[in-house]
């Protein structure tokens, strides 16, 4: 008799979701699974870099957001249903080994790639779904919730394989289908049982998480600095001048990001926790076309047409995506007067990085770096005299 409770420890079925596991830090496993992302992100951003075209950045785009989420349900699965048990485990593990194959075939050349990562996608959807169908095999209770989640995502699939057999064009709507069927269960669901549904809020665990994937995109644009530079031939002082101000551009953008976003906390319920998750992926897409756009301007003593209007665009995209994220999270009450200036600010500075796609600007390499240096300088500065003047009017009253 006491041999099926053992079992059933050490085999672990998922844990139940309506019981959160409160101050739960991210474990070893978590970050393990993370760096398997890593190369899969690496492998598509390496391609656009050097096969930069429209065509490229939608196929960029669409291998990004399929990634993502990727990431995004393994991660939530192991936020919520994830224990120490032997399942939880073999269960990261069996999608660590997907991923991993996923970059394989990523790397094939382009006239046999096609029909290989769709059947790893394949393979990905549908282990995915049979995570969140297995949810409600163990936990009855379970199963109004991901009936959604089961049905969507097996359309996905289905129109994965579908995909394989029409011609190449088709893929224009049948990646934003496959797109729309994974990303609607969290809204479907939430309409559906109104009332009836769980409420659950986006873990601070799980905020973490989103915040070290921002972290593992941001090394992919330190990596295109550094392939950039590395491309040069005579490594002088513009070079190294244009170097220091290339990491200053991404370390302000971090700046900017981990401190407006990171430090606080995501408003209460799903719809909202399943918004921001989304707001990361225009966000993330921004930082993968500047390690791009890096990649290609460092040529010697170069002018502002090795530029192309990908870089101020996706700076432009970021600090946008920033201001939205802003919308979903909670200041201090204290500070709640900062929420309005930091979006308007935030918009203000995205605008003119778009206005000057269309504007002409003749400055060299070095002279244009520094101007976004100065301007995102401007930016920080601005929100932090903001900050720490309604922090002053605090603490006089």
């Amino acid at each position: 008799m006491a041999v099926r409770p053992l079992t059933s420890a050490w085999w672990g079925p998922p844990k139940r979701f309506d019981v959160p596991e409160e101050d739960r830090r991210v474990s070893w496993l978590e970050l393990f699974y993370d760096l398997v992302y890593v190369i899969a992100i690496a492998r598509i951003t390496h391609q656009l870099a050097h096969h930069i075209s429209f065509g490229a950045f939608l196929e960029y785009t669409g291998l990004f957001v399929i990634i993502f989420w990727g990431w995004l349900n393994g991660s939530l699965y192991h936020d919520i249903h994830g224990n120490e048990g032997l399942r939880t485990r073999l269960m990261t593990l069996w999608q660590m080994m997907i991923i991993a194959a996923l970059a394989i075939m990523l790397d094939r050349p382009a006239t046999t790639n096609f029909v290989g990562i769709t059947i790893v996608f394949m393979i990905m959807q549908l282990y995915l779904t049979y995570l969140w169908w297995s949810v409600g095999f163990y936990d009855p209770s379970h199963r109004k919730y991901n009936r959604p989640y089961t049905l969507l995502y097996l359309i996905s699939f289905a129109l994965m394989g579908i995909s394989m057999w029409l011609p190449e064009g088709s893929l224009t709507w049948i990646v934003p289908l496959v797109i729309l069927c994974n990303y609607a269960p969290p809204f479907v669901t939430s309409t559906l049982l109104g009332r009836e549904s769980l409420d659950l809020d986006l873990s601070s665990s799980m905020f973490e998480r989103l915040g070290l994937f921002a972290i593992i995109v941001f090394g992919e644009v330190v990596l295109g600095v550094v392939n950039g530079i590395s491309q040069a031939d005579v490594l002088d002082a513009v070079v190294w001048v244009n170097f220091a101000l290339a990491l200053s551009i991404v370390f302000a953008l971090w700046w900017i990001l981990f401190t407006l976003v990171a430090r606080r906390e995501p408003r209460k319920g799903f719809v909202n926790a399943s918004l921001l998750e989304l707001l990361y992926v225009p966000a993330l897409i921004a930082l993968g076309l500047m390690a791009v756009s890096f990649t290609s301007i460092f040529e010697a003593h170069a002018g502002t047409e090795s530029i192309t209007p990908i870089f101020p665009a996706a700076i432009a995209g970021f600090l946008i995506s920033i201001s939205l994220m802003g919308r979903l999270l909670v200041f201090p009450e204290s500070y709640a007067a900062l929420k309005g200036p930091m979006e308007r600010s935030l918009w203000v500075t995205a605008a003119f990085f778009l206005l000057s796609m269309l504007l002409p600007v003749n400055l060299s390499i070095t002279s244009y770096l520094l101007l976004v240096v100065i301007i995102l300088l401007l930016e920080i500065l601005f929100l932090n005299t903001r900050y720490y003047r309604i922090a002053g009017q605090g603490e006089r009253t």
